[in-house]
């Protein structure tokens, strides 16, 4: 990427992290808030939208895996989940850089990633 590609992208990332923050359902979903499980996302936008290396940051790792230890239990994660499922739509995630996340981030999952899972099952 060319240095004003870079700022640009840099820049469409935090507007829509900031818009995602303000606009999605803030209520608290247990121990964590559908705002901070996105803030916790936003360093894997360029890894899930394609737009950035081939795979993940350590960051967007380091948020993935603090997200799925606070989402410890089935209502928490269902939460989540539909919180997720929203932000995806907004970011424009590419499902297949969705599906590799969680076994490049090392995160055992009983449940394949997916942007139309169901996620009351």
């Amino acid at each position: 990427m060319t240095g004003k590609k870079i700022i640009a992208f840099l820049t469409l990332v935090m507007v829509l992290g900031l818009q995602a923050v303000t606009t999605l359902d803030a209520r608290q979903i247990d121990d964590i808030s559908c705002s901070e499980a996105i803030v916790l996302l936003v360093p894997c936008v360029p890894f899930l939208t394609g737009l950035g290396q081939p795979t993940p940051s350590t960051s967007c790792c380091e948020g993935a895996q603090n997200l799925n230890q606070k989402a410890d239990t089935t209502q928490v994660r269902r939460d989540v989940c539909e919180c997720l499922k929203g932000a995806s739509m907004k970011f424009g995630v590419n499902s297949d850089k969705t599906k590799q996340l969680p076994q490049l981030c090392n995160i055992s999952l009983s449940f394949t990633l997916d942007p139309n899972i169901d996620c009351n099952t």
